[in-house]
């Protein structure tokens, strides 16, 4: 039996190919990994299934045209789809999805077994605005509604490089605004991950910065990637509003923090998100739902998951829900962490089961990775992929197809489908001429000035500085 996990050497040999190129599949979430301080650590079954994957016919799924000759009173059109977590959100609130787009094959299997009707394509790059008109059954003159989708996040991930439009991922993103202003939806709904808010145009590695080199031109300074989507936007005539959001204060079992940028094309902005719940029931709204809420109700057994090593096993039967590794006793944390005992962190994912009478924390792509572990509070095992979906908020019938692998990193890489939901409802609210429920101050997320208006302001403000400094600088 293969160990638990490998180092990138061992997973270059099964795959007969170079260090590299196995860092480059861990990059781009092909196969399932941590980084843990400096070095890698890859998960074997990850490593084995992509190696047995090959070309299965199963999941060559091709791309086709809506097999629907109906046109809802609410139509759009769906980008970077996944599992379709967002999607399932605008439809319990009536917003019917006729196009999905996805390149992943698993994903594109699960879009095709829950809505064979829905039309699905691969590559956005390789579609024209008409073709994708003529994929979703809609003619030139036929009005949509919105356009949703979360490109590609790593390429903006603070945990990552942040190559940001220099990478193949953000390029998509580029191209993904580009349709949006030749498709002229009412609206148009953009998900990411927080990164974003803070990621250069241009990113410069940290080894090339300090006082031997340049100073960073307005290009490399933080928030030059958002700030030039938002132009592009404004340009082609569409309001801007963004924020960072907790999916639990809109319902969700889980704690996930998101950016979402909503454009209006009439050019009134549109209002934040209306929160249905709070921490500690803040505003007298309900409190955040908790693990156990979410679980309710399902099956004690027919789980499928992965499985911790038996060397981590027995530090985990020592934790009781909501514990981690710094509840194990003190003589354990050095054994227990081994290397990455002295890199630096909290190191919160590490032997970390969940509580039960929280929200999950962020669900991740693979839920026994040593730094973000997610153990079920009181079975010796991580949470499975029903328990997943669950805390995704995914009806129980809703099929994820491809293997297990494949499943976790598609539920775990989804929007919470409350998250959605929310985003249907300011878009409604809007359309009937409403006005939203706001919560003077409300604490969107754990972190201060996400809104746009507050980050406009600072960011501009850092960018006027810089050129201070830099013409200063020029005159001496």
């Amino acid at each position: 039996m293969p160990n638990q996990y490998l180092s990138v050497k061992e997973s270059s040999e099964i795959l007969n190919c170079s260090e590299q190129y196995v860092r480059q599949l861990l990059r781009h979430g092909e196969i399932s990994g941590e980084r843990i301080s400096s070095r890698w650590i890859v998960a074997s079954e990850s490593v084995h299934e992509y190696r047995c994957k090959g070309d299965d016919a199963t999941t060559g799924i091709p791309d086709h045209g809506r097999r629907s000759f109906s046109k809802p009173d609410l139509k759009a059109l769906s980008f970077f789809s996944g599992c379709m977590g967002l999607d399932l959100g605008l439809e319990k609130e009536g917003i019917k999805v006729l196009l999905a787009c996805e390149v992943d094959s698993a994903a594109r299997k699960t879009i095709e077994t829950n809505r064979p009707d829905m039309a699905l394509i691969g590559d956005i790059r390789d579609y024209s605005a008409t073709e994708i008109r003529e994929k979703a059954g809609l003619s030139s003159t036929d009005e949509i509604d919105v356009i949703v989708g979360g490109p590609p996040c790593q390429a903006f991930s603070s945990a990552g490089k942040r190559q940001g439009f220099n990478d193949d991922r953000g390029n998509v993103f580029l191209t993904f605004i580009d349709l949006i202003t030749e498709l002229k939806p009412r609206f148009a709904v953009i998900e990411n991950v927080r990164g974003l808010l803070s990621a250069p145009l241009n990113h410069r590695p940290h080894e090339m910065r300090g006082k031997n080199f340049p100073l960073l031109s307005q290009d490399e300074q933080r928030g030059g990637a958002l700030l030039f989507i938002t132009q592009k936007l404004k340009q082609a005539g569409y309001s801007i509003s963004f924020n960072l959001y907790n999916s639990a204060n809109f319902g969700s079992p889980q704690q996930r923090e998101r950016v979402v940028i909503a454009c209006s094309r009439d050019g009134e902005k549109l209002p934040y998100l209306t929160p249905t719940h709070a921490d500690k029931g803040l505003y007298g709204l309900p409190p955040w739902k908790t693990l156990r809420e979410a679980l309710e109700g399902l099956p004690e057994d027919g789980h499928h998951f992965v499985k911790f090593p038996e060397k981590r096993l027995k530090y985990y039967r020592l934790l009781k829900p909501g514990q981690y590794w710094r509840d194990l006793p003190e003589d354990l944390h050095q054994a227990a962490l081994g290397a990455s005992y002295h890199a630096g962190g909290g190191k919160t994912g590490f032997y970390r089961r969940l509580d039960w009478d929280k929200p999950a924390p962020t669900l991740v792509t693979h839920p026994a990775m040593p730094a973000t572990d997610l153990a079920h509070p009181e079975e010796d095992r991580p949470l499975s992929i029903e328990e997943y979906k669950r805390i995704q908020e995914f009806p129980d019938d809703w099929m994820i197809t491809g293997t297990l692998l494949d499943q976790y990193r598609q539920v775990g890489n989804a929007v919470p489908c409350s998250l959605g939901r929310a985003i249907a409802r300011m878009l409604l609210t809007h359309l009937k001429n409403e006005t939203s429920i706001a919560y003077p101050d409300f604490p969107y997320s754990r972190y201060h000035k996400t809104d746009d208006v507050s980050w406009t302001v600072e960011t501009l403000g850092d960018l006027e500085e810089i050129a201070a400094e830099q013409l200063s600088l020029n005159l001496v």
